[in-house]
């Protein structure tokens, strides 16, 4: 949800009963993300005095890469305002962890392996976002039968999976595999509350998995994009080449205005395979509800078709 997720679309989630989440570097600098965090927490208390109804957590996600260079302000940005979580990719690290715990925040970690899913529980993780195939952004490969399955074996804590689940059917199945949360991104891009152009949202809904394009060549590590907006930037894919190196640091200067060339998520728009059920662009209040009521009709279904081979 790089450049999506703002406090509006957070708030949203969190008074809705559901976790919000946004990554530190959709704010341009530490200072306006300290700004947000605290526009967050006051919409969070205003609606827990206006309804006596408390709001979900809220998280932000931090890359825990080495060519970003904001990470350890951005860390202490989030110690200071005690974000409940934090959920870290692109490297598991024991300090960022142990930093977390001190406050006593939680740290969830993004994998798109078995291999990359020990190293973050080796660092201490309470969490493991399984992200497998089909899913937007830096997706993994790995089908989530398979993923979720070898997770598992060997972790009992928390795993969330992430991957083409767009409706409350999608989460009840990602629980029958195993997962005790669902992911959602791309279905939450296109809502009221989403930062995304209002074009990037409607090709959303205009479109479908076949539309999906798994390539390296925007960022150097292989993530799904809407075919059409590459198309759109002058990507040719039969001739483009991966850039020899990844620095996400770079990403950092994705909103600048400046630039007249196609700019990888400003302009260059992912999206996951689970498009093809997702057709309008509602409110996240309305989205939260429907997907509830989803849920519960599946959870009905299901124990309904499995009564037979109950004893």
């Amino acid at each position: 949800m790089f450049l999506i997720s703002g406090p509006d679309l957070v708030a949203a989630c969190c008074t809705a009963g559901i976790v919000g989440t946004l990554p530190a570097l959709n704010q341009r600098t530490t200072e306006g993300l300290s700004d947000w965090l605290t526009t967050i927490k006051e919409r969070c208390a205003e609606f827990e005095t206006r309804t006596g109804t408390s709001a979900a957590p809220y998280g932000v996600n931090l890359i825990v890469h080495r060519t970003n260079p904001r990470l350890m302000q951005d860390l202490e940005c989030c110690v200071q305002h005690r974000v409940p979580l934090i959920v870290t990719s692109l490297g598991a690290a024991r300090n960022v962890v142990d930093k977390v715990h001190a406050y006593g925040g939680i740290v969830f970690h993004d994998v798109t392996t078995t291999y990359h899913a020990r190293k973050a529980v080796d660092a201490g993780a309470d969490g493991l976002v399984a992200v497998s195939a089909g899913a937007g952004g830096h997706a993994g490969t790995t089908n989530p039968f398979a993923l979720v399955a070898e997770i598992r074996a060997f972790f009992d804590g928390t795993v969330l999976l992430a991957g083409a689940i767009s409706t409350g059917r999608d989460i009840v199945a990602a629980q029958a595999l195993g997962a005790d949360l669902a992911y959602l991104g791309t279905r939450f891009l296109a809502t009221q509350e989403s930062r995304a152009p209002s074009n990037y949202k409607m090709l959303i809904t205009a479109s479908s998995a076949a539309d999906i394009v798994y390539t390296s060549v925007v960022s150097g590590v292989p993530a799904n994009f809407l075919q059409a907006s590459l198309a759109a930037g002058g990507i040719d894919l039969q001739h483009a080449q991966t850039p020899q190196h990844v620095d996400f640091g770079t990403e950092l200067d994705a909103t600048s205005a400046s630039e007249s060339r196609a700019r990888p998520w400003r302009d260059l728009w992912s999206a996951g395979q689970g498009v093809g059920t997702i057709t309008d662009v509602p409110d996240v209040a309305s989205l939260v509800a429907r997907l509830e009521g989803e849920y519960r009709g599946a959870v009905t279904a299901f124990v309904a078709a499995a009564a037979p081979y109950q004893r």
